[in-house]
């Protein structure tokens, strides 16, 4: 057993992951875009910190933090007509990752990304990287009518992986809005300060246990 993480049941029955900042880090692109849309639009700009921050909910949950009301539907549209081009700058998978995914499968044990990113732009990126070959779904904003951390949404994700909430599944994410998605259900969730968040801020927010990074976790 991982005696790093005593409070996470393991090995896990299924695992939900998020993506950016928990597997990946995209935050050079995805700021490149924001600022582009905010000047596009005529808006002050704000510090890396406060958009950072914002990260983990919806895009348009961010672009509102910024962007008039007025202008946002067309604030949103241009976001993503220019994202996909962009979405491979300065990307960095983040230490860990790509074994844990791995490991999980040679495990059989299912899992999926759950991400408030675009679903198709995520699924893109998923190719990109060759990870769909480990992954039994990837489901993004605009897949379903719902975003994180609504219940919704979370057990829409558990069907789709064939399992039912329970503390033997395994969130793994970096912000409140992941431990958000497991509190409601009583699924466990494993916090990873690689995001804009720190371990004492994801414990508090109600992972039951937070790491550094994924490097220092293993699922058996």
């Amino acid at each position: 057993m991982n005696t790093s993480c005593p409070r996470i049941p393991l090995p896990p029955k299924a695992v939900v992951w998020d993506l950016d900042g928990t597997l990946i880090d995209q935050t050079v692109a995805i700021i490149r875009c924001y600022r582009s849309v905010i000047e596009a639009f005529g808006c002050p700009q704000p510090a890396e910190h406060d958009l950072r921050r914002s990260f983990g909910m919806p895009m348009a949950g961010t672009m509102a933090l910024f962007v008039g009301e007025k202008d946002l539907a067309a604030a949103c549209a241009f976001f993503r007509s220019i994202f996909p081009q962009r979405m491979m700058d300065g990307l960095k998978v983040l230490p860990g990752a790509e074994r844990l995914l791995s490991q999980a499968a040679e495990m059989r044990i299912p899992q999926a990304i759950f991400t408030n990113k675009h679903g198709p732009t995520a699924r893109q990126l998923m190719e990109s990287l060759g990870w769909q070959k480990w992954l039994q779904g990837c489901i993004g904003n605009g897949d379903t009518e719902w975003s994180k951390p609504q219940v919704d949404y979370t057990r829409h994700v558990l069907r789709e992986l064939g399992v039912e909430a329970s503390e033997q599944v395994l969130v793994i994410g970096d912000s409140p809005t992941d431990a958000a998605v497991a509190l409601p259900l009583r699924l466990s969730m494993l916090g990873v300060a690689t995001g804009s968040h720190s371990m004492e801020e994801l414990i508090s927010a109600g992972a039951n246990d937070a790491i550094a990074d994924l490097d220092t976790f293993n699922f058996k």
